[in-house]
């Protein structure tokens, strides 16, 4: 793994606190093409919870592939909290996509919990390993 410093940033409405930690995001594009009136990557800040209702926002931010947002409900918990069954899905020219509560442990030793998805990196370029950073974009792969 990279020594990158870990980002993580906040936004909340009365409802929920939506979590985005940009070192995950693989660059799907799900988030910001399927709710741009709250994720619009053109605004800063990009996440305007004004922008639609919380069930809205809860839905999309479950789509994002790589885990890099996340929710925290102020009544009901943790999106994380919530039970996934195990699921494995290759992405065409992306990552490979583990769905549910893994353990994985690095080539270091490091012992790491992940919840709900985790991109696995298949071209060989990230600077993450073993998760994709989004490198597969920049070197055109095919997969």
């Amino acid at each position: 793994m990279s020594g990158a410093k870990e980002i993580i940033k906040k936004y909340s409405n009365d409802d929920i606190t939506v979590v985005w930690q940009p070192n995950k995001c693989i660059h799907s594009k799900k988030c910001w093409k399927g709710l741009i009136q709250v994720f619009n990557p053109q605004n800063k800040p990009w996440i305007n919870m004004d922008g639609a209702s919380t069930d809205k926002i809860k839905k999309q931010v479950e789509e994002c592939p790589s885990g890099a947002l996340s929710y925290i409900s102020k009544k009901e918990g943790s999106q994380a909290a919530a039970h996934t069954e195990t699921k494995v899905e290759a992405l065409e020219d992306g990552p490979l996509l583990i769905y549910g509560t893994l353990h994985v442990t690095n080539s270091d030793g490091k012992v790491e919990k992940k919840s709900k998805t985790t991109a696995f990196c298949r071209c060989g370029a990230s600077q993450n390993k073993p998760y994709c950073d989004g490198a597969h974009v920049k070197v055109e792969f095919k997969g």
